[in-house]
């Protein structure tokens, strides 16, 4: 047994509800002043100057702002944190050619703010974890008498423990308030075992797994269906801000999100099952560059899908679940393992025959294409191959088992069995 520290987040309701509402409320509110208010500075020096200032110069400026004293001095960070992050994410678009995407928003529906999330950080909360309590500061300007500070009494599932707490956010869900509680705990996981497998990350497939003597794919065919119908659905909204439109896209992040824990808890699974103690997975970070360090173009359909598909998040989910299984999660370079032969190592970026395909002109080596590059991924710890058991056989590389999504059950199942199933 080892010892390891996690960060789980868990979600908490409020048991005195009607005390804190309108405490709450204000804060959301403030929140979403103080991005309008930032939102608006970005437009003008984005007008007058050409460039977008960062998110320290953006905190600079606003510091001195009343609106910048409605939340504790790290609550109103955040939110400026938030609206760099977002107007990063959109510049990414543009650099992959989706010209279509627009630049974050004002959080105002007409006359009416909406409540936005509101994160405490560590001079902003205090945790009573005899009492169940957490006590939220509030800003300057809206501490009144002994009202200073909000102090919610929260509830969580009978088996998770609140611990070392280092993060609360307040979240507006579904027309309520709760707590989304940041912990750090301590624990006691055994490896399954010492095998390695490597998994490789793309468009068609979201990710191939290689186990060394077996594969596995799993299509990303969910995503691109969500993708293209909840675009066409939101075409028809007159306002891109509209409460249909908002729903929408509330429908298609939870729909997303829903496929990456799926998919990481399944993988996560499965590796148990094989006794593997070691992940690696595809380190993705570079893949929007080219060699020159400028924005790789990878066509009009291609740019739209590698920005849409969530490949960190995916690895952060992959890495908690095995964090919890013992399993550890490396990240490795993708670059040239599409390219290089995993049986003798030879190197030519021709060797891709159609789609899909991989066939060596030196050893004669024919595998999946995806499958190839997971190997290659795998193999990056494990430069010895008499430590991999020295069964060099690659017939299992042409072909790998599959696993589509089964929307009626919420997981990853053998393609014949979905393909039975009623649409």
């Amino acid at each position: 047994m080892a010892k390891r520290t996690v960060t789980r987040t868990h979600v908490a309701s409020i048991r005195n509800y009607q005390q804190v509402r309108d405490g709450l409320d204000s804060l959301g509110f403030a929140a979403s002043k103080l991005w309008n208010v930032a939102r608006w500075t970005i437009g003008r020096i984005w007008d007058e100057t050409g460039t977008i200032p960062g998110e320290g110069a953006l905190k600079s400026y606003l510091k001195s702002h009343e609106r910048y004293a409605d939340l504790n001095a790290q609550s109103s960070q955040a939110v400026l944190e938030e609206l760099s992050e977002a107007f990063t994410s959109w510049y990414g678009h543009r650099q992959n050619g989706n010209q279509n995407a627009n630049p974050p928003g004002y959080r105002k529906h007409g006359d009416d703010h909406p409540r936005s999330t509101v994160t405490f950080k560590e001079d902003g909360f205090t945790h009573d974890a005899t009492n169940g309590r957490l006590r939220l500061s509030k800003g300057r300007n809206l501490k009144a008498h002994w009202s200073d500070f909000l102090l919610c009494e929260y509830e969580t599932r009978p088996d998770v423990e609140i611990e070392n707490v280092q993060l609360v956010r307040a979240v507006y869900e579904r027309g309520e308030w709760c707590l989304h509680i940041v912990c750090r705990h301590e624990i006691e996981t055994e490896s399954p075992g010492n095998r390695t497998a490597g998994i490789d990350l793309g468009i068609c497939n979201f990710a191939t797994v290689s186990y060394g003597n077996e594969a596995t794919l799993y299509p990303g065919g969910a995503l691109k269906e969500d993708s293209y119908y909840f675009t066409k659905e939101r075409a028809k909204c007159d306002d891109s801000s509209s409460r249909e439109a908002r729903r929408l896209d509330r429908k298609q992040t939870e729909r997303r999100s829903h496929f990456l824990h799926a998919l990481s808890k399944h993988i996560v699974s499965e590796c148990v099952e094989r006794g593997v103690g070691t992940i690696v997975i595809g380190d993705l970070g570079g893949i929007r560059d080219d060699e020159n360090g400028d924005a790789r173009n990878w066509g009009d359909h291609g740019n739209l899908d590698l920005h849409g598909w969530a490949f960190d998040r995916f690895t952060s989910m992959l890495e908690y679940k095995g964090e919890g299984a013992g399993i550890e999660v490396v990240r490795e370079p993708e670059r040239a393992t599409s390219q290089t032969c995993s049986a003798c190592e030879m190197k030519d970026g021709n060797q891709r025959v159609g789609r899909g395909l991989y066939v060596c002109d030196s050893c004669g080596t024919v595998a999946n294409a995806d499958v190839n590059g997971a190997e290659n991924i795998r193999r990056k710890v494990l430069p010895n191959l008499a430590t991999d058991g020295g069964d060099r056989d690659n017939g299992w590389m042409a072909q790998p088992a599959v696993r589509l999504f089964d929307r009626s059950e919420g997981r990853f199942a053998p393609r014949e069995q979905v393909a039975d199933r009623e649409p």
